[in-house]
């Protein structure tokens, strides 16, 4: 495929603009819910409550999802439409919810550069450990209720509601299923490539690309059952790419840029694109050298910078790379075909973007 600078530059351009307006729609959001939710006065936790989950959502960044939520609807029309800020709010929401409940079952202290949900009440309540736990779980419960109930609440027709709101719960109930399987595969010794293909369609695929274009193409009075098939195809493309991005930028990534350290899925145990890559490529002894490091929690910079090594020398890095470009052209080549039903310039985004969103991560 050729690629001119041009679209590139106007993908980045509309992404900034999502960029700009978006944190402003979240303020004002947040402050009208702490005046609005339903909660007594003698209540101090659930403002704290709230705090955290607008700090967590405005530490935001690209605003991906709420990018292909807007293009959907632009396939359609230019037209502003109404529903699409509390779809926006919605998919941001669920995304804020993903990453509290996230950052409980990694243990993980770092979120966006900024301390994670659960870390915040670990440090508000450091003798009640169980009562961190507790409230960390709550906020991000409360974060998937409003990412309904913004749906609700809208100003869209009851139809469009409805529709939004199962759109919404599947996708929920899909992560979920993504995050169990996602525990189950580092339970396995070295899951095969399908597996992976499949935690990253459930756990990411589906919530954060097929349900924006969803929601978008609802917001645009269109029936996304009728592309479903097609729909999916890009999901499932675009969701594997970025996973394998993820995967590849924790241990090839540059840990000030990314806001968390490096080397935390090794640490973590997790069994992902990368691990799967070193260990079909490594020999017994350097596979020893991963596996020392693997689940250790307490696994040294040392350990991490070896493990790195061994995959660089075999061109891990390189083969992901190639495996990641292959995905978003796949993805690519799939939004072409939308050319002559949809508008144009809508249809170039979507084209365009998983490549971009590759080469800007390499």
């Amino acid at each position: 495929m050729t690629r001119s600078a041009a679209p590139t530059e106007q993908i980045r351009a509309r992404l900034a603009g999502y960029q700009r307006r978006f944190p402003l729609l979240f303020e004002e959001y947040f402050r009208n819910l702490s005046s609005t939710l339903d909660a007594p006065s003698f209540s101090r936790f659930t403002p704290e409550c709230l705090g955290l989950l607008k700090d967590l959502s405005l530490r935001g960044g690209k605003r991906m999802r709420v990018a292909l939520l807007f293009e959907a609807a632009g396939l359609v029309t230019d037209e502003p439409l109404a529903a699409l800020d509390a779809a926006a709010l919605s998919i941001e929401l669920l995304q804020t919810h993903a990453l509290v409940h996230d950052d409980i079952i990694d243990n993980s202290a770092v979120r966006r550069g900024g301390p994670s949900t659960y870390y915040a009440y670990r440090d508000r309540f450091p003798d009640h450990p169980q009562a961190a736990l507790g409230l960390a779980l709550l906020a991000g419960d409360l974060a998937l209720t409003s990412a309904l109930q913004v749906l609700l609440d809208s100003e869209a027709p009851l139809a469009v509601r409805q529709a939004m709101v199962e759109v919404q719960t599947r996708a929920a109930s899909a992560t979920f299923v993504g995050q169990i399987i996602d525990m189950e595969r580092d339970f396995t010794a070295d899951p095969g490539e399908e597996i992976l293909h499949q935690v990253a369609d459930f756990k990411t695929a589906r919530y954060s690309v097929l349900a924006p274009m969803r929601l978008g193409l609802l917001a645009a009075g269109e029936q996304p059952d009728t592309f479903q098939a097609e729909f999916r195809r890009y999901a499932r493309l675009a969701g594997i790419c970025g996973q394998m991005r993820d995967d590849y930028l924790d241990l090839f990534g540059d840990a000030e840029t990314m806001g968390k350290p490096t080397g935390t899925d090794i640490r973590d145990g997790r069994r992902n694109y990368t691990v799967h890559a070193i260990l079909k490529a490594a020999d017994e002894t350097e596979r020893a050298v991963l596996r020392s490091g693997l689940g250790d929690p307490a696994c040294s910079e040392e350990t991490i910078g070896s493990i790195r090594d061994i995959a660089r020398h075999h061109g891990v890095h390189e083969t992901m790379r190639a495996d990641m470009r292959r995905c978003a052209e796949l993805a690519s080549g799939e939004a072409a075909g939308w050319r002559s039903r949809w508008r144009a310039e809508a249809v170039a985004f979507f084209e365009y973007l998983p490549i971009w969103s590759v080469e800007r991560a390499l």
